[in-house]
């Protein structure tokens, strides 16, 4: 196999739930192929940079395997390389949202603070 339509891809390897949210996606302008805006049934091939919108998540991936069918975790793992600054970028911006302060967390606060004051 040496190349698989875009939205399969994607969906095979886990990024997408369906491939009608993968073929979304794709139409919103949420993925890019080397740097282009494409279309679902846009081939990928080993080699080509991936950059996606999944949830509040972006990655930029590199295509290592092809697949047109959905297997296990393990397996949709072995089929991309996710770049050092991509992983850098998520962890720093999952960082961020858990130092949002909410406000349940606020409330959470306010009751251990009357707790140790004696407080009901």
């Amino acid at each position: 196999m040496e190349r698989v339509r875009l939205d399969k891809y994607l969906w095979a390897a886990r990024f997408y739930k369906t491939r009608s949210i993968s073929t979304e996606a794709i139409d919103g302008g949420k993925v890019r192929v080397n740097g282009d805006r494409v279309k679902p049934a846009k081939d990928v091939k080993a080699g080509d940079r991936i950059e996606l919108r999944a949830g509040d998540s972006e990655y930029t991936i590199l295509v290592k395997a092809l697949a047109d069918k959905r297997g296990s975790a393990e397996i949709a793992r072995t089929l991309y390389e996710e770049t050092p600054e991509s992983l850098a970028a998520r962890s720093a911006a999952a960082e961020r949202r858990a130092s949002v302060t909410t406000k349940a967390r606020r409330r959470d606060n306010a009751s251990r603070m009357m707790v140790g004051q004696g407080r009901p």
